[in-house]
């Protein structure tokens, strides 16, 4: 008897039980893939030290691993199309597997800023695969119950991984970071050999074969994104020369990216010509436009949070490290508990609805840091950092599937790694920002972070930034509620 690669065959063979053994099995992977992405921030004082090299380079092993990400991410239906879900899965994982004992095992800081980009690589292919699982192996009023369980075991990882992953550090060195993948790389292979199908249907199986990875589309996406990021940086020291130079690049890398990839769009057709890496027809369907829009500004506001929070308490109210920690741990498990809830009601409630009043939440959880003080309980500091985790649990279930609704089955792969990718970029931009902001508000109040101690001018600037926040959280409301056409149920 052959063994059952396709979704309709491995249903049959596996029964009810399979589609949520097919959901456990892609979601272990990429639990390891945002683990490698967060846990190794813990490990920077230590690889400082081990390799003596200062913040310039070491921010290196943060960045290059984003880079990567980014830039594979939308290779992902391509890599689908041409070895099919079970081998770009499996394949995904072995990289990731290969990235993490390498670094692990060097003593050389260029191997593992390799292994670091190998990770990212890896990371990126992964990621898009399971919103397309989802929406082709659950029925429409299963796919928000799955997102969300499939979100709390993601959100896991980064809320509990720098936690471990500082007592790892403590007791074993940095080397230890590299190797808390493996097990988890180990139980997705294993899972993906026997849960992941080849092809969703029969009919797949002949697709994208004489198809080409549009090689020349993956170098534009990435020179645009490595001058807008540099672009960006260079902006913080004042309106300069090279700022302009590296932003009118990305500018120009990007119209170059987006002419090619409509030609490419109104040409392939499974033949021998090239797969675009972004159709520009997922943009037709207004309601993915949207849910693009939102992902990037949503993305923008979580990650440059994620850099604006520690920093806050740190040098704004005078935290120690620790603090900070404990501090921000029931916001992460806050946010596991909330996704779950935010699925179920995702098969219930318009998308719309539950990702405007996410985003509500979000940006008041920003704009009511203002209230904290040197004398603030701490209580009040987490209830609001809660209430904003609380808004992405409503966000993150049901933003994907709302986005993707309406999409043909050929451009799932393809808009599932779009809105991943809009989602990351907006990520590297916001912590930019973020820093951008801070600094400028700052030198605004005369205040700098390198003096010990706080004041009330660097309060302010720390005040400011948040709202700065809220206001970008609060633009994408008017995106997400353009989600809302024909999605009453």
């Amino acid at each position: 008897m052959t063994q059952p690669h396709t979704l309709d065959q491995l249903q049959k063979h596996y029964g009810r039980r399979y589609r949520w053994l097919l959901l456990l099995s892609v979601m272990v992977g990429t639990m390891a893939s945002i683990m490698s992405s967060t846990i190794i921030n813990v490990a920077v004082p230590d690889m400082s030290h081990f390799f003596g090299l200062g913040q310039d380079r070491l921010q290196w092993v943060s960045s290059g691993f984003m880079l990567a990400m980014t830039a594979s991410m939308l290779s992902t239906p391509w890599w689908l199309a041409r070895f099919g879900y079970r081998k770009t899965y499996a394949g995904a994982v072995w990289l990731l597997l290969i990235g993490g004992v390498a670094g692990g095992l060097t003593s050389n800081f260029e191997l593992v800023l390799l292994a670091r980009v190998v990770e990212g690589l890896a990371s990126g292919v992964l990621q898009p695969i399971p919103a397309i699982i989802i929406v082709r192996a659950f029925g429409a009023d299963e796919q928000g119950r799955a997102g969300g369980i499939f979100g709390m075991g993601v959100v896991l990882a980064p809320a509990i991984g720098p936690s471990i992953g500082g007592l790892l550090v403590e007791w074993f060195g940095w080397r230890s970071t590299f190797f808390m993948v493996v097990p988890f790389c180990v139980a997705a292979i294993f899972l993906a050999a026997r849960f992941v199908p080849s092809v969703i249907a029969t009919s797949e199986a002949q697709d994208g074969e004489k198809a080409t990875l549009d090689w020349r589309g993956l170098l534009l996406v990435l020179i645009s994104t490595v001058a807008l990021l540099n672009g960006l940086g260079s902006l913080q020291n004042g309106v300069n020369v090279q700022a302009m130079l590296l932003l009118a690049c990305s500018a120009l890398a990007l119209w170059q990216f987006v002419r090619l990839q409509r030609r490419l769009s109104h040409t392939h057709r499974g033949g021998h010509q090239r797969m675009p890496l972004m159709n520009m027809v997922l943009f037709h369907h207004r309601k993915f436009a949207m849910g693009s829009i939102v992902s990037f500004i949503y993305g923008a506001a979580l990650f440059g949070s994620t850099y604006l929070l520690p920093v806050y308490l740190q040098m704004g109210l005078g935290l120690s490290a620790a603090h900070v920690g404990t501090l921000l741990l029931p916001a992460g498990l806050a946010l596991a508990i909330t996704i779950p809830l935010g699925g179920r009601l995702a098969d219930r409630y318009p998308t719309h609805l539950l990702v405007t009043v996410g985003l509500i939440l979000l940006s008041a959880s920003f704009a009511l840091m203002v209230t904290v003080g040197l004398e603030t309980a701490m209580w009040m500091v987490v209830l609001w950092v809660v209430a904003g985790r609380i808004g992405l649990g409503f966000i993150l279930p049901s933003l994907n599937r709302g986005s993707l609704v309406g999409l043909g089955k050929n451009l799932l792969p393809q808009g599932s790694s779009s809105i991943n990718f809009a989602r990351m970029v907006g990520g590297a931009v916001g912590v930019r920002l973020c820093a951008m902001a801070l600094d400028w508000r700052l030198a605004a109040h005369g205040e700098t972070l390198t003096h010990p101690g706080t004041s009330p001018g660097r309060l302010l600037a720390f005040n400011e930034s948040f709202l700065l926040l809220a206001a970008t959280c609060a633009l994408a409301i008017f995106a997400a509620w353009n989600l809302r056409d024909g999605d009453r149920r």
